[in-house]
């Protein structure tokens, strides 16, 4: 993986480019298998689904994210050349920020940047919005369309907690259309409605909420995941926790399952009618020994509370001075777990897809 951060992957390579209100944002993919069928029209359906302005619930900043395709595909297929994919920013507006140029808000990365680089964007917090989850995305749609091409493989993120209200959810029986009922995307109709009340409530008070999204993946390709270090739970956890605003991750029966003895807590295998093997349970979240078992694999991630808010906060600026940060402009999420649905499904099927292409480089 790249030494600067902005590359994401082994065989199948994603760098990122672009800054929140800058020109563009985009990606470069390198090692996309050739001859794959794709189209700007089916990248720009996953963005539309992070996009903002799609509900009273997210940001009201209007992008139509319409996708160049500046390489890599020739009459609709993938050419195994890199492929580069560009956004264009058609609704920034830093003038917004220019209030906060020289202070540094709280939780934001404003300190950590200028601690690091001697200089930030600090126009909509640069390469640290998730802006730049634009470019996962696109990424991301490449590599479902090929796991569901040949493996039916079908990655389903949802919100399923918000602050202390947590829906009723089967990861077994969960389906798109269920989470793509309501601007929440909670499969929960009656979570849901109380999510979205609680959200609008919260942002007219100027404040934010956090929260869990669950992640299932069905018809995982069996066998993929490289002990010892790049264990496919860990790469995952690792994709997972390079998004915007995550602070945890845990898979399959993850910390409750520390409640359990092991003999409560084991997956006993059985032989499937069909001749295959299988487990009774799936405590282990669809993975043992940091390779995927061909059950399901789900997992949760964990969302902090937006911290950008409407209220007044202690702070500093740049010359050490204590201040009171009063005036905050801008457009922002009062929660960011309905947009972060397809980013987490996005990052989940740049893993899988990564993890078969070193398991097919390896095993002839």
């Amino acid at each position: 993986m790249s030494s600067s951060g902005n590359t994401f992957g082994h065989l199948f390579r994603v760098t990122t480019f672009g800054e929140s209100h800058g020109g563009a944002v985009g990606c470069v993919i390198d090692g996309c298998p050739p001859r794959i069928p794709i189209s700007a029209e089916e990248i720009e359906a996953e963005l539309a689904r992070r996009a903002t302005g799609q509900s009273h619930l997210v940001s009201g900043r209007k992008e139509e994210d319409k996708v160049q395709v500046l390489s890599g595909v020739f009459e609709g297929l993938t050419l195994g050349s890199p492929i580069c994919l560009l956004v264009y920013n058609t609704n920034a507006r830093p003038q917004d920020y220019l209030y906060l140029k020289d202070k540094y808000r709280p939780s934001h990365a404003d300190y950590t940047y200028d601690l690091k680089y001697g200089i930030r964007a600090w126009s909509g917090g640069g390469r640290t919005s998730a802006r730049e989850t634009t470019a996962r995305v696109m990424a991301g749609a490449i590599a479902k369309k090929i796991l569901q091409q040949k493996f039916n493989t079908k990655i389903l993120a949802y919100v399923k907690r918000v602050k202390h209200l947590e829906a009723n959810v089967d990861y077994r029986q969960v389906t798109f259309e269920q989470i793509e009922s309501n601007p929440v995307r909670c499969p929960d109709i009656q979570t849901a409605k109380q999510i979205e009340e609680l959200i609008l409530q919260t942002k007219a008070e100027g404040n934010s909420l956090g929260g869990v999204i669950e992640c299932v993946i069905r018809n995982c390709p069996k066998g993929i995941g490289e002990p010892v270090f790049d264990r496919l739970e860990a790469e995952l956890a690792h994709a997972m926790l390079s998004l915007p605003a995550t602070k945890g991750f845990e898979i399959g029966s993850g910390f409750a399952g520390t409640y359990l003895t092991g003999l409560e807590h084991n997956d006993e295998f059985y032989r499937k009618p069909d001749g295959t093997i299988g487990t009774r349970t799936n405590n282990s979240g669809g993975i043992q020994g940091g390779i995927s078992n061909g059950e399901d694999i789900y997992f949760r991630v964990a969302f902090k509370p937006t911290s950008t808010i409407m209220r007044p906060q202690k702070t500093v600026n740049d010359k050490g001075e204590e201040i009171l940060l009063d005036q905050v402009t801008g457009r922002h999420d009062p929660c960011v777990l309905p947009r972060a649905v397809p980013m987490v499904e996005a990052m989940a099927a740049i893993v899988i897809l990564d993890h078969y292409l070193r398991h097919k480089a390896q095993n002839l």
